[in-house]
This record gives C-alpha cells, structure tokens and sequence, in this order.
C-alpha cells in the first residue's frame, strides 16, 4: 500500500512536469527534465507516464515524446475547433503520394530519398521538397556509403497531423503489410 507521502510526492511530480511542459517554448528532453527537477530520469518518465493517462480521460491536453524529446499539445480532436479560435485556414489534405511517402519514411527511418524512391517506384523529389517544407520531414543525417547521401525522418509535427503522441502508437509494420497483401488480393479476385 502506497503512504499519503509517496502518493503526495506523486501528485507533486505530475503537477510539476505538467507545469515546466506547459512553459516550455519547445519539446525538451527527459534529461533536462530531471536536472531541473534533481531528480532521476526513471522518476520523470514515470510522472509522464502518469500525466498521459491524467490527459486520456477526457481532457483537451496530450503528452507527445518525438525524437527523445517530449512536449504538451493539444488533444487532436479538437483541431477544427483550435483552428477556427486561432483565425487558422483548414489544414491542407495531402495528395496520396504524399502519404504513401510519409507511411515509408514513418516505418524505415531513418532512409534515403533513394530508398523511397525504389520503394514507390518513382521519383520523390517533389514530394520530398513538400513534406519538407510543411516541416513533416527533416533531415536526420547522412548515410554512410557513396555520396554520403542524406537521411530523412518524421517530425514531430508529423506526430500532430496524424493525431498520435509517439510513433510506438502506429500499427506494426508487419500488420500493415499483410492488411496491404488482403486488400490487393481482394482486388485481384475481384478483377
């Protein structure tokens, strides 16, 4: 049974990071988190842990971790309702090819525009330049080999657009596979 001081101590935590995620300008690391709390990283993940659930049930705040870093947004259901108090135009609808590239990069990153390419069977530069540009990809590197070609990878605005709060919440690949392998041999049956 947990005392009334672990379970104050708790409180204390979870209302404390809620607090520094509230007035932070940007996503910031479980580390720093723990040095200005002086406490160990095991302790903050564990609060954040406890405040995501607080933020599950029914609240218009969500945890979002991306890339090691962690911040406070907003519910993603509320979208329409943030965008029309902000004065903000309706998010703009990706083409499918676009999707289709955000789906290889979100699954394989870090990966080469070439390695898109061979998986789409086309060029992606436009594409590319587009999600790049709607901040929904970065640049994370380069890969080592001939030419030193560079790596890309989702952002966390690409965790917003699609509503999610880390990409351990999108399906495994192997489930999307064999969902894409009934479709298409639904379709072969079909023709």
């Amino acid at each position: 049974m947990t005392e009334p001081n672990e379970r104050q101590d708790t409180f204390d935590l979870v209302a404390c990071l809620e607090a520094l995620l509230f007035v932070a300008a940007a996503p910031v690391s479980i580390a720093q988190l723990a040095e200005s709390l002086d406490i160990k990283a095991q302790e903050v993940e564990a609060g954040l842990k406890a405040l995501s659930e607080r933020f599950q049930q029914q609240r218009g705040l969500r945890i979002q971790q991306h890339a090691g870093r962690v911040q406070l947004t907003t519910a993603p259901e509320f979208a329409p309702q943030i965008e029309k108090f902000l004065g903000l135009e309706a998010s703009a609808r990706l083409s499918r090819a676009a999707v289709e590239t955000l789906a290889i990069v979100a699954y394989r990153q870090p990966i080469t525009r070439p390695g898109i390419d061979a998986i789409r069977g086309v060029n992606s530069d436009g594409v590319m330049r587009s999600l790049l540009s709607k901040g929904l990809l970065q640049e994370t590197g380069r890969a080592e080999g001939p030419g030193r070609p560079i790596l890309y990878g989702t952002t966390a605005e690409f965790l917003q657009h699609f509503g999610l709060t880390s990409l351990a919440e999108m399906p495994p690949y192997d489930e999307v596979e064999s969902e894409a392998d009934q479709a298409q041999n639904s379709r072969l049956l079909k023709d």
